[in-house]
């Protein structure tokens, strides 16, 4: 079985700000806990503790999901075979975390905000929110995949209009973007997801002895040696680079764990974990026919 969780702090399901304060009948807004990804693993375990599962067979993750792959991994190893982070890190960079704030602010400037008071206002922080989807959306891509799939075309017009409306295709690909987004999405919600990926960084967890280097993040795997790993990143990504997996898979073979190391030529940028469908169903279904063959599940 397949199972995918919606995580702690979001609007899908699982409890985030959206949800309602029994003590006051309303929402919490900003009164919710600001949560971790050591907290949405957390409430994973919790979740296949309900089950009645002891152990997973893999656990597997892109980006932010990625992140809690290597949660599971270094605090909770006893309960998975194998780990498959794809295009992520062990530790945030100060460029996503500045990416990161650069959304946040731009929903703080939103005065339909109010801070994070606006559930059943009428009003909401849309405008913010789109920006701060618009900028996340650009580090999702990359300066070939944005040449290929716009150029410097213009949209609905021949000529420039020496104006400013609208006119080029990214420019209308990004509103319309972000557009949809607050469609689908709660600005708070948007808040404490990417607080979350700033927090994160496994070198200063206690298993990683309150480092900062590739010693400490070797630390926070100590006790997975058992767990078998397959770590992917993308040439072309530039939020999550390379180097940030091969950090991690200098960590992982320090910590004596089994790692298998691919960094994929793509064009998609961050995206290309999504986008690369072919290339990532033949590696990915290799991995696991593998790996259940050597559990002797078939």
């Amino acid at each position: 079985f397949v199972i995918c969780s919606n995580v702690l702090g979001s609007c899908y399901g699982s409890s985030g700000p959206t949800s309602i304060d029994p003590a006051t009948g309303q929402p919490y807004g900003l009164r919710f806990p600001v949560v971790t990804i050591g907290d949405m693993v957390a409430a994973q375990v919790e979740l296949i503790n309900h089950l009645g599962i002891d152990q997973l067979l893999a656990i597997a993750g892109g980006s932010m999901g990625g992140m809690q792959v290597l949660e599971w991994a270094a605090h909770h190893s006893a309960r998975v075979r194998a780990a498959i982070p794809l295009a992520t890190t062990a530790r945030s960079s100060p460029m996503l975390i500045a990416f990161s704030e650069v959304g946040r602010q731009a929903i703080y400037a939103d005065p339909n905000w109010q801070n994070g008071d606006y559930y059943g206002t009428g009003r909401r922080p849309d405008a913010g929110l789109a920006v701060a989807r618009m900028i996340g959306h650009i580090t999702y891509l990359s300066d070939q995949s944005m040449h290929n799939k716009f150029g410097r075309r213009l949209q609905s017009r021949e000529r420039f209009g020496y104006d400013f409306v609208t006119e080029f295709e990214v420019e209308s690909y990004l509103k319309y973007n972000g557009l949809r987004f607050t469609q689908r999405f709660d600005a708070n919600s948007y808040l404490y997801v990417t607080k979350a990926l700033d927090y994160f960084d496994l070198s200063s967890s206690p298993a990683g002895s309150n480092g900062t280097g590739a010693n400490s993040l070797a630390a926070a795997f100590a006790h997975a040696e058992h767990v078998r790993f397959l770590v992917v990143s993308f040439t072309s990504d530039w939020l999550y680079p390379s180097y940030h997996s091969k950090e991690l898979v200098s960590a992982l073979t320090a910590a004596g764990a089994d790692v298998t190391y691919l960094d994929i030529e793509s064009t998609w940028g961050h995206d290309a974990f999504l986008l690369e469908v072919d290339t990532m169903t033949r590696l990915l279904g290799s991995f696991m026919d593998r790996l259940a063959k050597e559990e002797g599940i078939v």
